[in-house]
């Protein structure tokens, strides 16, 4: 390939499209699964119920401060598996590439995508690439969909959540907002605060076992305050968050006060939430504190049977009620 930015011609479906799978695609992600003339990979199930999702990325920048949309595409994918309690095992690729996007940066996110998914232990085996207009992207577009398997005795689930049960988060929360939008550049300030996306499967691995886990989910999109809505809605249940417990990092709290955004609805995409009873909650708290991306881990809430709504205890011992996300803050963010 001589010129080094992708033409429409790369989307065509000859020489210039081979040579771009060949060359960047199949070259870093390569693997015994991965057949570029294939169209469907047979893929093996250890036993257990197989558990499939599917995720899209639409991030701006692509590249920001600890990670970029590439290990983000992996590890959104395998986090979705990964709290609902599966081993993530196999992934499938699309990527939708506008026409000029240099070939030197394309071929660094399909590394980092190849970085994340051997740390990640999967394995992509089937993929594909489209080739849109320049102005009707954004550099590249991912979507992806992910295969894993879990025990079948695992239960975990909204259904499960009764009163008395805790809410806990693996480690603080809104790292991942906060830097992309730093990364943008839109407000003038910068700082050294990278995004904590990363594999949540150690995590979520350390604490499957415990019989009196309920359920798990990752707070992306909407954050924390989502899913504590999501909560509410599936049970009817009032959800009441301690303020002062939930881990912030200093700068993106300083952030937040000077911006006006409130971390608990800004993107994880690193993060665990978890729910479960209350004799349970302090061996997760011990678990995730000794293991790496869990040392800040923290009991944060709770979950009764009051007014169904979501409530947050202030330092000064009051209560706000939080709201449901209506406006997006903080848009292409994941």
């Amino acid at each position: 390939m001589t010129d080094r930015h992708i033409t429409l011609a790369h989307g065509n479906g000859g020489r210039f499209m081979r040579e771009l799978i060949e060359q960047i695609f199949a070259r870093h992600l390569g693997n015994p699964e991965l057949d570029v003339q294939a169209d469907a990979a047979p893929i093996d199930l250890p036993a257990g119920q197989p558990m499939f999702t599917t995720d899209g990325f639409i991030v701006h920048p692509l590249e920001f401060p600890g990670a970029d949309i590439g290990s983000l595409a992996v590890h959104g994918t395998c986090n979705d598996l990964a709290v609902a309690g599966a081993d993530p095992l196999y992934l499938t690729l699309s990527a939708f590439i506008e026409e000029g996007m240099p070939f030197d940066q394309l071929e660094r996110l399909v590394q980092s995508i190849a970085r994340a998914a051997e740390e990640t232990g999967v394995r992509v085996v089937a993929g594909d690439t489209k080739v849109l207009p320049r102005g009707e992207g954004s550099g590249v577009y991912f979507a992806s969909a992910g295969v894993g398997v879990r025990r079948h005795e695992l239960d975990l689930g909204l259904n499960r959540i009764s009163p008395g049960d805790q809410v806990l988060v693996s480690g603080p929360v809104g790292d991942h907002g906060v830097c992309v939008m730093l990364a943008r550049e839109e407000f003038g300030m910068r700082g050294d605060l990278k995004s904590d996306a990363a594999s949540v499967l150690p995590l979520t691995r350390a604490i499957r076992d415990l019989p009196g886990l309920h359920f798990m989910r990752d707070p992306t999109r909407g954050g924390l305050a989502t899913v504590c809505h999501e909560i509410m809605h599936a049970t009817g249940l009032r959800i009441v968050l301690d303020g002062p417990a939930v881990p912030v990092h200093d700068p993106v709290q300083s952030v937040c006060d000077m911006l006006g955004y409130d971390p608990l609805y800004l993107a994880c995409e690193g993060r665990v939430v978890a729910v479960a009873d209350a004799d349970t909650a302090p061996q997760i708290l011990e678990r995730w504190r000794g293991l790496p991306g869990g040392e800040q881990a923290a009991l944060i809430g709770s979950v009764d049977d009051g007014p169904q709504r979501v409530e947050v205890e202030t330092e000064l011992g009051g209560r706000r009620i939080l709201e449901e996300l209506q406006d997006d803050p903080l848009p292409r963010i994941c």
